[in-house]
């Protein structure tokens, strides 16, 4: 396999997040084939497994978003400018994750900012603006040579919102899953729903705790974790009378069946649950949903998830938002099912050797264009 040198740009480096994750797998994969990998980021917050060059600018005050993106920006055109003063240039591929200027291929993890854009008012935001500038120069700037979409949904929206880049969208490319995760030990006593997610407002926290709350008037001893985010954000979802007894919250975020914890490790969050829920609003993939298929987990999942169109009967169940009731029912049906029923989960195919062995090949063509 020929071995090409690839320099990547994100912001944060490490096993802290969804897309953070794509980035950290998918570089450690090609370093495993034999590739040659830069990484560019403000902080490298996992401990390497790898011999990657990375290359830290130091942490960018994180708000207001936009302005943060801005100046991470610009540290980035500088910081590969000065890379590529020393290399050559013509046999490294600048891969971007993120909002920039000076990358080949950018990986676009979603969602559109052009889709926030509804009201008058968000015409005239200068966040906004900002977005949606910094959202064209990464997709079709020309230096651009590629652009991938981590979901086949992501495709059709690059496509219909930016048809002028149409020939540069590539097919999707799926993140893998951790090789761990199928020898999960399950520690649950059968009947625990989990949620995972930072942005929970996005992954649709609120409907999630509807759900739970019509499942355990129906059954009382299932359980509910959520993991991601902190109580302090979300405490509010379960209402006065939840939070002041009568099965509520109590100081320690784990009260009547009800567990709220911060970032937890994957591999302890899938030991402890019997099934995924995952209505959200806007996923551009849903690695969490990947994961827990490779866990043995079914999951829930709503149709507005990229990887919605990969679950069929043998992974869970995709559903609409607008039908409540299906939800609490195809719920209930999984935390019901006998042990037998429940180990025949299939998992899906993703792998990151897989997807680390299609960036060499698109690599490998970006290359050759140049000599065109």
């Amino acid at each position: 396999m020929k071995s090409i040198t690839s320099l990547h740009v994100v912001r944060r480096y490490g096993l802290v997040g969804g897309m953070e994750n794509y980035v950290w797998e998918l570089t450690h994969a090609l370093h495993e084939l034999g590739q040659t990998v830069y990484v560019v980021c403000e902080q490298c917050l996992s401990p390497l497994k790898r011999d990657i060059n990375v290359i830290e600018m130091g942490a960018i005050k994180p708000r207001p978003r936009w302005l943060s993106m801005l100046r991470f920006s610009r540290c980035i055109t500088h910081a590969v400018a000065r890379i590529v003063e020393t290399s050559n240039p013509r046999t490294m591929v600048i891969h971007s994750h993120e909002r920039t200027a000076v990358h080949d291929v950018t990986t676009f993890h979603g969602p559109l900012i052009v889709h926030r854009k509804k009201s008058w008012s968000d015409k005239i935001s200068p966040r906004l603006i900002a977005w949606e500038y910094l959202e064209k120069r990464e997709l079709a700037a020309k230096n651009v040579r590629c652009v991938i979409p981590n979901s086949m949904a992501v495709s059709e929206q690059l496509k219909q919102a930016y048809p002028q880049i149409a020939h540069l969208v590539t097919e999707p490319m799926h993140p893998g899953v951790a090789t761990e995760l199928p020898a999960i030990q399950s520690s649950s006593s059968g009947k625990t729903v989990g949620f995972i997610g930072r942005e929970w407002k996005r992954k649709g926290l609120d409907f999630a705790v509807e759900i739970i709350t019509e499942l355990r008037k129906i059954d009382p001893e299932i359980r509910f974790i959520i993991a991601g985010c902190a109580e302090s954000e979300v405490k509010h979802l379960f209402g006065h009378s939840l939070r002041h007894g009568s099965g509520g919250l109590g100081d320690s975020g784990n009260s009547g069946g009800i567990e709220i914890s911060g970032w937890v490790e994957p591999l302890d969050f899938f030991a402890r649950i019997d099934l995924l829920i995952h209505p959200a609003r806007n996923e551009p993939f849903g690695m969490v949903i990947a994961e827990a298929n490779a866990a043995g987990i079914p999951v829930v999942v709503s149709n507005r998830c990229g990887i919605a169109s990969m679950i069929g009967e043998a992974q869970g169940k995709v559903l609409p938002l607008d039908d409540r009731n299906e939800w609490v029912a195809s719920c209930y049906h999984y935390l019901n099912q006998p042990p037998a029923e429940r180990q025949k989960i299939i998992p899906l195919p993703l792998s990151w050797i897989t997807l680390a062995e299609s960036h060499i090949e698109l690599y490998t063509r970006v290359m050759l264009r140049r000599g065109e």
